[in-house]
Parts: C-alpha cells; structure tokens; sequence
C-alpha cells in the first residue's frame, strides 16, 4: 500500500468487515468518513477520537491538539480530555519533548482541556517523531452530530479556506525553496496558516443552529472529505469548484510544487451539511469566520464537481498531495 489513508475498499474489506462486536452501549459505530465513536452515558453521550501526526515533525504539538479537537467539535461535543503517545526516533532529545508538551498545555488551557495521561518512548521502529492523540468529549445525546446525517436537497457549506495545514506544512518545510520563487511575505504567510486549524469555533456554531452533518477536512483535502460525507450518508453531490474558498497563498505553493490544493491536507477547514447554508454563512460571517455554500446533496451516488461549463466525478480519496512533496 501507498503512503497515506489506506484506500477505501481496503479500509472496507480488511477492517470494517473484520468488526463483529455490536454493543448496545455504542451509538455511532466506526464507517467511512466517521471521525468519532460515540457512547451513551445516561442522557449523555461521550465522544471519542483518535488521530496521529505523520506527514510532518515540526509544530506536531499543536497540529494533533488541533486535529483532535476537530474531530470532537465536528461530532457537536466538548472536548474536555486527550491521551497522548508519543514516539520518539533514537537520538531525539529532551527539549524536543517539552516543545511538543508546551506547544500543547499552552492550547490546552486555553481549551480547558485536560491531557488525561498517555505513554512516551523512543523506539527505532520510527525515524521521526510519531505523536498520536485520543480525545474524549461529551455532548447531550441527542444532540451528536455525524458524518452520515447528510439529506438529499440540503446545502454543502465549506468554512474558511480549504488547504490551509498543507499550506503552513508545505512554506515551512520548504521554506528556502519557495522564497526562491515567491515574495518572502507570502510564504511568510502562508507559515501563519496554523493559527488557522481550529473549528471548534465553527463547530460550535453550528451546533448550537442545528446542522445535519459535520466533517472536519484532513487528508485528502476537500475531494477527499466531500467523498467521505456523500458516501457516509449515501447521496450525491452537485458542487461549484469555483465557490470553494481558497487562498491565493495556497494556489501559488501548490503551483511551485505542481499539485492539487483540493487534494491537500486542509485541517482549519469544516464541511457542513445544512437546510439552511445561507443563514449559516452568515452566523459564522458575524462571528469573523468565513465561509460558503458551495453545492448541495443529490439522489443517487454521482457526487459531481462543476467547474464552469466542464463536469468531473469525484473519486474515493487518493494520497495525499503532501506526501507527493515531502
């Protein structure tokens, strides 16, 4: 297999197959494109989370915060613990160890998010740091929110910009090959999307509207998680690529490394699917988020992207674009 995701069908035929345990206390069971399990505690439910940091080991303190808390908000819960492991190559030092523990403390605070516990190692089975992340939210039980809830007819809201983690990965990472080719400023700004990663706030909007569905966009960019929500919910789609907003920042990296912006990894970016689109872009407008309705759910299984007067089908989610430059 490829680096990335483990394609779909495989994930299907060798894991979700592989599951015969149903029990009572699970509400929402794992699937594609579910970003949390969920079980019931009385009236409440607690939602679970969990995801590594692999495509990068620069800032991965504040990237697995961001990309857990994510998945917690997209369920509509409250984050309220994580666990963490983090695995070490041999040679790595102690500083390296309080950076990632600053850089996630510092958010957890301000998140009122309690690390829980975890395991820490050095092992020569990597050969960079691995820093992996459970969360633990709760939210009322009738009030989670999933992948799957999108409904034929229903509006497909896209919030900030999409591309914004592969873009602060991409300008740090290679960042003396890109002040090559763009002005020092915009590759200085593009470094400061990963002020940008969290949707708590988005999500939390949402929530308290009333939304249908919610997905945070990661690996596989926009294609990838625009699949993973029609295919959780088995609808189609019919979306306008012009309306899905993107920096120019974003469209210059990607052109220097000759790759799709709608393929990259887009952590700060949340897919919703909502009756009301327009009331919603305008909630998250009053709040200094932006946002746009850029489709809407159809019957049947084509899941469409319009671009002009040119129509493409969208495919199962492929690796990756950052793993084709890093």
């Amino acid at each position: 297999m490829e680096i990335g995701k483990v394609p779909e069908n495989v994930l299907k035929r060798s894991v979700f197959k592989k599951l015969t345990v149903n029990r009572p206390e699970v509400l929402i069971h794992p699937g594609v494109g579910e970003d949390c399990s969920v079980l019931t505690a009385g009236e409440e439910a607690i939602v679970l989370s969990t995801d590594p940091i692999t495509g990068t080991a620069k800032d991965i303190g504040s990237l697995a915060f961001h990309i857990t808390a994510n998945d917690i908000a997209s369920s509509g819960a409250e984050l309220i613990g994580m666990l963490l492991t983090i695995i070490f190559p041999p040679g790595a030092t102690e500083k390296e160890l309080k950076k990632i523990m600053q850089d996630i403390t510092a958010l957890a605070e301000a998140y009122q998010v309690e690390i829980l516990g975890g395991h820490t190692e050095v092992s020569a089975a990597v050969n960079q740091t691995l820093l992996s992340v459970t969360g633990v939210g709760k939210a009322p039980k009738d009030k989670i929110i999933t992948t799957g809830g999108l409904k034929v007819g229903q509006d497909i809201v896209v919030t900030k910009w999409i591309g914004l983690e592969g873009t602060s990965i991409l300008a740090k990472e290679k960042e003396g090959e890109l002040t090559e080719k763009l002005p020092r400023e915009m590759v200085e700004t593009a470094k400061s999307f990963s002020k940008l990663l969290s949707v708590v706030p988005e999500g939390k909007i949402a929530a308290d509207i009333g939304v249908s569905a919610m997905h945070d966009v990661t690996e596989g960019g926009i294609f990838g998680a625009l699949w993973e929500m029609a295919a959780a919910s088995g609808v189609g789609l019919e979306i306008d690529l012009k309306k899905i907003p993107i920096r120019q920042e974003t469209i210059e990296v990607c052109e220097v490394f000759d790759i799709n912006p709608y393929m990259l990894i887009s952590s700060g970016s949340m897919l919703i699917g909502t009756s009301h689109g327009n009331q919603l872009v305008e909630e998250l407008a009053r709040a200094g988020i932006h946002s746009a309705v850029v489709g809407y759910a159809t019957e049947g299984n084509d899941r469409v992207i319009r671009n002009g007067e040119e129509r493409r089908f969208l495919e199962p989610p492929k690796k990756d674009e950052l793993f084709q430059v890093l």
